[in-house]
């Protein structure tokens, strides 16, 4: 057996060791399937053998789950649901054969046991797990449910109520709540786990399961009559439902699975479970999922857009042009990184109110018991508030972060260039001036690049890295390896105005805005964005950026000679209405935007109606979702065309990351390919004809459609 090590000790117990060749951490593959149904087999087989002790043979960690590029390329295969439930039930049977073996089995976790490694432990007689382990159940991220009796067998353990968080919100447990849940048996240090396992295995053993047992009721009950049905299952369908907008599947097959199956007798609910898993398997949601999420992410935290040949490096001093809450937000995650920082404004009293955001944020997290006293001390220090250019000196790298001004850029991006070693490079934080042209103040256009990060800085974790037309690989790799120091997922991206995902989220509150202007209800428009799956509608976005800063860019890029576009006009009578003549600039504005904002909450303005009158025939629903999701995809496809996006992985992590593209659809390019880039096209004329040439796909666009292309590589070879 090529995956894991079978040996008897002189007592009569097995150990079965997981030793996965090839990975860094364990996961089940066919080959593990094969070798651990052999190993059961043996274990079963063997009259001298008492009980088994299941472990890894790779130090801390037990089993990560399923390789998930196996499931993707299932989907590619064009796997039915029958077919993915038959994937499901060949692991489910497994483990359903290791716990009615008639042997007992101790589980020794050492590590992460995640999904399907959670399973097998969930099967086994006895479970101790290492102090720092953790286990957990995290598929419903990727669209899937557990498909090997997760959904089964930890309701079983500890209940509904209790097992329904876990499913649903997929977050490991540590070792201690495994415990006080009743998941684990014993928790200990990972040196002692295997004599833990082999003490139960000879002294108190038992080789069946609790619901395996005659007379054995689920914890806290199940079905319509128990006491938490209510609550577990209509009204958390409900919420569930209204949380997700039904646009993801995952969470209400896992409530059908807890309902169904925990009314049916262990082997029956087992097959309900793999049915759930076969339909989800088969869908585009979790493929989108699994292919953005997972395999996407990993690659672009792994810096795989990262130049060959370049050294790595590491920012040990940076500097931090203007204090404001961008500038305060990458003080605050540098400083957490154990990077130096100088944060700079243009008073001290400004420089010192940035500090305190890190103040703030840390002393919320001291409350939480989430940090001690002596590392917010140390992380505080490693801020150095000040209005002195010459403090920059000896930075690895400086990042610019005033507000939206050519000239205020350039005076700083001087003065800063003045005294930082020629070493450094340095990085702007702009979110839509081209990086070309703000390169042209700085002595050495070759070490310039953006580094545009979102707010609140603590909480996004896209870093959206802009190559400016002189930017050189060396700068592209040392800004890859200072997001990468910080903990956040870069995607890579060529300049133009807007770059990426400023330029695709100004069409999704544009369009709102639009949508206001031509008559369609406030209501309508933001509901129809939250039910698409955005986190927040287009006219409350526009709020909080402030309707002032819009108006302000927009008319900013006029002047740099950007040529107005067909519907720009209408959208600036809208914006030049609220900012210059009702004096509503936005939330920060005081007087409010397109919302109010009372002590507590938010409510559409009503006198919107009387400025933009309410049109006599309003959309359905439907149209209103379309409009504003196609035309953010739509603009994505013009950013491909263009070349300022060059990988579809970016595209599609940029916009779930950044701008809150939804989650299901697996970002704005798998959007398309979802959808067949042909009826793509065909919508987006019909769009275009009814409401302006803004929808109009380009002559490249549709020849791609003719030749039957999608954007994202074929997802067998992607893997």
């Amino acid at each position: 057996m090529k995956t894991l090590t079978y040996t008897v000790d002189a007592d009569g117990i097995a150990t079965i060791a997981i030793d996965v060749p090839g990975r860094p951490m364990n996961v089940i593959t066919p080959e593990l399937q094969n070798d651990l149904a052999a190993a059961v087999e043996s274990l079963a087989g063997d009259a001298a053998v008492k009980g088994a002790i299941i472990t890894s043979g790779k130090p801390g960690a037990f089993i990560a789950g399923a390789d998930i590029k196996d499931m993707v390329n299932s989907f590619a295969a064009g796997i039915s649901a029958k077919q993915g439930a038959e994937l499901s039930q060949k692991l489910s049977r497994l483990l359903r054969r290791l716990e009615t073996c008639g042997k007992p089995v101790a589980c020794a976790i050492n590590g992460v046991a995640l999904g399907g490694g959670f399973e097998v432990a969930l099967a086994c007689h006895y479970r101790v797990l290492a102090q720092d382990a953790s286990v957990g159940l995290p598929e419903v991220n990727i669209g899937l449910l557990p498909g090997a009796g997760g959904t089964q067998r930890l309701p079983r353990l500890i209940g509904i109520e209790k097992a329904g968080p876990i499913l649903l919100g997929g977050q490991p447990l540590k070792a201690a709540d495994a415990l006080k849940l009743g998941v684990a048996h014993a928790v200990a240090p990972a040196a002692e786990l295997h004599g833990l396992a082999r003490k139960w295995l000879l002294e108190t053993p038992k080789a069946v399961q609790p619901w395996d047992e005659k007379g054995y009721r689920i914890p806290g009950g199940a079905g319509p009559a128990a006491s938490h049905a209510a609550i577990s299952f209509t009204m958390g369908t409900a919420v569930t439902a209204k949380s997700t907008q039904r646009n993801l599947p995952a969470p209400l097959a896992i409530l059908s699975c807890l309902y169904e199956g925990t009314l049916l007798p262990i082997d029956t609910a087992l097959k309900v479970e793999s049915k759930y898993f076969g339909q989800l398997l088969s869908g585009p949601v979790a493929r989108n999922l699994m292919r953005t999420m997972f395999i996407n992410k990993n690659a672009a935290d792994k810096l795989a857009r990262r130049p060959d040949g370049v050294p790595a490096s590491k920012v040990k001093k940076l500097g931090i042009l203007g204090a404001g809450m961008m500038g305060a937000g990458i003080a605050q995650v540098s400083a957490a990184a154990g990077i130096e920082v100088v944060l700079l404004d243009s008073t001290q009293e400004m420089a010192e109110k940035g500090k305190q955001l890190s103040v703030t944020l840390l002393q919320k997290a001291l409350e939480r018991g989430k940090t001690t006293q002596a590392k917010v001390d140390t992380q505080l220090e490693r801020i150095w508030p000040t209005i002195d250019y010459a403090d920059l000196a000896g930075c690895d790298l400086v990042i610019e972060a005033v507000f939206e001004s050519r000239s205020v850029k350039a005076e700083v991006t001087q003065r800063a260039d003045a005294v930082i070693p020629k070493t450094a490079i340095f990085a702007s934080n702009t979110s839509t001036l081209p990086i070309t042209s703000l390169a042209a103040t700085f002595s050495r256009p070759a070490d310039f690049i953006g580094l545009h990060f979102f707010s609140p800085v603590d909480k996004m974790p896209l870093v959206e890295v802009i190559m400016g037309r002189d930017t050189g690989p060396a700068t592209l790799a040392r800004a890859m390896d200072y997001v990468a120091q910080i903990r956040k997922t870069p995607i890579v991206v060529n300049d133009s105005p807007g770059f990426y995902t400023s330029r695709v989220f100004a069409t999704y509150f544009q369009e709102g805005i639009l949508m206001l202007e031509e008559g369609v209800a406030p209501a309508l428009v933001e509901n129809a964005a939250r039910m698409a799956g955005m986190p927040i509608g287009p006219l409350a976005v526009s709020d909080e950026v402030t309707l002032e800063l819009q108006l302000k860019v927009i008319e900013q890029n006029l002047a740099d000679g950007q040529a107005p576009t067909a519907q720009l006009p209408r959208i600036l009578q809208v914006l030049r209405t609220m900012v210059r003549d009702l004096k509503r600039s936005g939330r920060r504005g005081g007087g409010g935007g397109f919302y109010d904002y009372p002590a507590e909450g938010k409510i559409l303005w009503p006198a919107l109606s009387q400025h933009f009158p309410l049109a006599a025939q309003q959309p359905d629903v439907e149209e209103a979702k379309k409009r504003l999701l196609y035309i953010q995809a739509l603009e994505t496809a013009r950013c491909v065309e263009a070349g300022v996006v060059m990988e579809p992985a970016d595209a599609d992590l940029g916009a779930i990351l950044g701008i809150g593209f939804p989650a299901w659809t697996g970002g704005t390019l798998s959007f398309i390919d979802t959808l067949g880039l042909p009826p793509f096209v065909v919508e987006c004329e019909r769009l275009a004809v009814q409401y302006g040439p803004r929808f109009q796909p380009s002559d490249w666009l549709r020849a791609k459609a003719r030749r039957g292309e999608t954007f994202h590589p074929p997802l067998s070879a992607a893997a």
